[in-house]
């Protein structure tokens, strides 16, 4: 033998011999690795907490209603909509159907099946698109809904090791329907739906919750409740989607869901659920078509602003986040639809083709509970909530000094000077348009709302302005809103003089609930939106007690004060309610304006009144506090769009509705409800009175000037020209002189401006 052949052969005997090495510890390598793998499960096992039934929260969607239950909003998960539903409520070829899809051995096996392992590994091997999975549905429901799905390195094999354990524990402390339910709640099912409820209804339209298994079973069930029960064929085929939503959705590829669909039918057949008969019978079911994105989302509209407020009143009834995110709930609110309607169309009607920059908030609150039956912030859902926003209120805020001077037995009798007011270091106060009823009543000078008699008014009463704000806040308006830490003050805590005529920023919402008070006849409730809550499960976590309300103002004085309102709405601009079945309805109401530093242009207007039954307060601005002009470019007062607004959403809020009428006033101060007034012998009414106390010409507008023809007007002469829709004839004299915010659009800046 050669050297070099010698060489070879200790070659080849010496690779021999590393080979038969290498063997020898993969073989010994073997075992201990089974060993490592058998004592990391058993110490994962002993080591693992299994949550409770019921304890493992999913993201779902919550639903809030109006209270006839019409859908106001839904607050969705970022995962897509989910409702769960109980075990009860699933139907029964569901259960079967995901038995055959995921998990055939499910009803024996221990949380983990090695038949399972070997059907998976088969169908890699021949390339079976159909088998079925490795992990069994236990696996499946605790991967997605406690360990993840991390399947790589290290932290994969710990994930898989904790999964096996926890379906492996889980199987023997909790029941089989109780782990189908959870699983069948939780798995994603394509197109946004995640769990077997929003998949019955993406897929099918079905409402599953609506249903029970034995009402299916039940031959003689009402077609109107047969349409939500689901047949074995769409169970099958929402079984078959689950392996791969993404490419067995019927619209994605028809071919592979119809050959996933047979496999699931299948298999129904071999677990024992449906003979060959009837799988033979089975046809192909017609799915929904997908839908596209929805470019009527609540939260892009009137709605939008309904839901921030909801959803901030469930936090402070200790409702949290979570429990609105993982509860499925139901939230019942006191929105009226009627009312809620015609919120929304009255304002937008009443405000077609006027300048875009305008903006109106309305809020409707029923006297007799304090919900909030309907709510109106803007049109934008996701904007500023004007609803919600302080704005400088003008004359409105008169009423609190009237029922402060009232509570102080100053009768609507007692008579005041109306000519200006000149006071300490030259303040002056004037009214609106020079005019003056020379020395009137309480009544008459609340009806042509002289700001002149209530500046002096509140200098008689006890307490002077702190005596206005106190009753201000007694009556509803908020104590503190926003960065807003003391309403209806200075800094010091105090308020100026300027509170009688409107000075301070309030809110919509707040008049509303304050002038609810008054209709109540003195009675304040709270206003609220929530009036019940419940999970998924039929669970209450809220149910509002009905509110006896408190007394905060006696009902001789409220009630003196709805007289004194009465006459109103009809002094301004006739805008008096009227029902088409009824006839004329009473209400009692206040118009004002704030006007735009000393610009002698308005920034706010106010209509706020109310029935026995309503109370609605009406605003319109601009966003950035700008000078209010309407569409005839004429200045815009209370008594002009707020009030058309105010007449056209009272009149479709009460349509139908029986008239109530006020209680007649016991007497305040020796007088009871609205005096006689006797003509003026100083008083000449101005242009802007006269106008009013003669039917509006057919065409003539606002400004007073007549339409012809579209585009064709010509001069009315009544408003001397200048577009006055002041129905008051003085809502323009609101004569506040405290610097106060306006609001701006989000993430603006917000201009300040002086009331005069």
């Amino acid at each position: 033998m050669t050297s070099e052949a010698g060489d070879k052969a200790e070659g080849r005997r010496t690779a021999a011999k590393i080979a038969a090495w290498v063997l020898g510890l993969m073989a010994a390598a073997v075992p201990v690795v089974a060993i490592i793998g058998v004592v990391a499960f058993v110490f994962t096992y002993v080591t693992v907490v299994v949550p409770a039934p019921g304890d493992i929260k999913q993201n779902q969607v919550a639903t809030i209603v109006d209270a006839k239950g019409g859908v106001i909003a839904k607050v969705v998960p970022p995962e897509g909509n989910r409702i769960d539903v109980k075990y009860e409520s699933i139907p029964s070829s569901m259960v079967a159907a995901i038995k055959a899809a995921e998990d055939r051995d499910f009803d024996s096996n221990a949380g983990f099946s090695l038949r399972g392992f070997s059907r998976a590994a088969l169908g890699k091997l021949t390339s079976d698109a159909g088998a079925g999975g490795g992990s069994t549905i236990t696996q499946q429901y605790v991967k997605n809904a406690i360990v993840g799905d991390e399947a790589t390195g290290v932290a994969g094999y710990k994930r898989k090791f904790k999964e096996l354990a926890i379906a492996t524990k889980m199987s023997t402390q909790w029941s089989k329907e109780a782990i189908m339910a959870a699983y069948l709640n939780t798995i994603y099912f394509g197109r946004g739906a995640y769990g077997i409820a929003a998949a019955a209804k993406t897929y099918f339209n079905r409402d599953i919750t609506k249903v029970t298994p034995q009402d299916c079973a039940n031959p003689n069930l009402p077609k109107s409740k047969r349409v939500n029960c689901m047949s074995d064929s769409e169970s099958a085929l929402l079984a078959g989607i689950v392996r791969g939503p993404s490419i067995y959705d019927p619209a994605v590829n028809p071919e592979l869901a119809t050959d996933r669909w047979n496999y699931v039918l299948d298999g129904m057949v071999d677990i024992g659920f449906m003979t060959k008969a009837d799988r033979d019978s089975q046809k192909f079911p017609k799915v929904a078509a997908v839908k596209e994105a929805d470019s009527t989302d609540t939260k892009s509209g009137p709605n939008g602003l309904i839901e921030r407020k909801v959803l901030a009143e469930l936090e402070s009834l200790g409702i949290s986040e979570q429990q609105v995110r993982t509860g499925g709930l139901k939230i019942t609110t006191g929105i009226k639809p009627q009312v809620q309607n015609a919120l929304v169309s009255g304002a937008r009607s009443v405000m077609e083709g006027e300048p875009k920059e305008l903006r109106s908030a309305s809020v409707s609150i029923d006297p007799a509970t304090g919900a909030v039956v309907g709510y109106f912030g803007g049109n934008d859902g996701q904007g500023w909530d004007y609803a919600s926003a302080g704005l400088q209120t003008g004359s409105v805020f008169k009423v609190f000094a009237l029922v402060a001077a009232l509570e102080q037995d100053i009768p609507l009798s007692k008579r005041y000077d109306s000519s200006p007011y000149v006071g300490p270091g030259g303040i002056t106060i004037n009214n609106s348009d020079g005019e003056s009823c020379g020395t009137c009543n309480l009544a008459t000078a609340t009806k042509m709302s002289l700001n002149t008699v209530f500046y002096r008014l509140m200098m008689d009463l006890n307490g002077g302005p702190q005596a206005v704000a106190d009753t201000a806040h007694r009556l509803g308006i908020a104590e503190s809103f926003g960065d807003i830490e003391h309403t209806l003050s200075e800094p010091n805590g105090k308020p100026e003089n300027g509170i009688v005529l409107g000075q301070y920023p309030t809110r919509v919402l707040d008049m509303a609930s304050a002038y609810a008070t008054l209709a109540a006849s003195g009675i304040y409730r709270e206003p609220y939106f929530v009036q019940k809550v419940e999970t998924s499960t039929g669970d209450v976590l809220f149910d509002r007690e009905p509110n006896k309300g408190k007394r905060v103002v006696s009902a001789a004085v409220a009630d003196n004060v709805s007289a004194a309102l009465a006459p109103i709405a009809a002094y301004s601009n006739g805008n008096s309610l009227y029902d088409s079945t009824y006839g004329a309805r009473p209400s009692a109401a206040k118009t004002g304006t704030a006007q735009l530093g000393d610009t002698g242009e308005n920034k706010d207007a106010w209509m706020v009144g109310y029935t026995p039954q309503l109370s609605t307060a009406v605003w319109v601005g601009t966003n950035k506090g700008t000078a209010l002009r309407n569409s005839y470019g004429g200045t815009v007062y209370g008594s002009g769009l707020p009030a058309q607004i105010w007449r056209a959403q009272m009149n479709g809020a009460l349509e139908g509705q029986p008239i109530e009428q006020f209680p007649d006033p016991e007497p305040v101060g020796g007088q009871a409800g609205v005096p006689y007034e006797p003509p003026p012998t100083t008083y000449t009414p101005s242009e802007t009175t006269r106008s009013r106390t003669r039917p509006r010409l057919p065409g003539e507008g606002d400004d007073g000037n007549i339409t012809v023809l579209p585009g064709i007007t010509i001069p009315g002469g009544s408003n001397n020209g200048n577009g006055n829709d002041n129905g008051t004839g003085n809502d323009n004299g609101d004569n506040g002189n405290g610097e106060v915010t306006v609001p701006g659009e989000e993430n603006s800046p917000s201009p300040r401006s002086r009331g005069h």
